[in-house]
């Protein structure tokens, strides 16, 4: 089966092979799974716009989990708080848990920092960037 061009929608087989890709990430099982030869996946992977399609799968997958994970922070920050609070916890868990919000609490400040000199070294060099374009 040819490759669309670029730019065109996939083939459902095509699309098929792309969550299959996805959900196992072997080749031969990939195929087998969306019915087509592996030497067929294997080209529709070399092919600009299924690599760029697959890129962007796999991009909003861990973009998805990513947020999983960020919401499940609340609830994580929640059970040590409540760890750290509890006068009936083993000592040694209080620590931990209290050792634990301490030391995320400045690796959040610290990169919030990091990320604010990030922009002011990027806005500086869009600056000298635009004085250079016009001298």
């Amino acid at each position: 089966m040819p490759m669309k061009a670029v730019g065109q929608k996939l083939t459902p087989k095509q699309e098929l092979a792309l969550v299959a890709l996805l959900d196992c990430g072997e080749i031969k099982e990939s195929a087998k799974t969306a019915g087509v030869a592996e030497v067929t996946l294997w080209r529709w992977l070399q092919s600009p716009e299924f690599q760029s399609r697959y890129r962007a799968a796999r991009r909003q997958l861990v973009e998805t989990a990513i947020a999983q994970l960020q919401s499940d922070c609340t609830t994580a920050a929640r059970v040590l708080r409540e760890v750290a609070e509890d006068r009936e916890a083993p000592a040694s868990s209080r620590v931990a848990a209290a050792r634990a919000i301490i030391e995320q609490s400045v690796s959040a400040v610290q990169l919030t920092d990091l990320q604010e000199r990030l922009e002011e070294v990027e806005r500086l060099l869009q600056e000298q960037e635009a004085k250079r374009r016009r001298a």
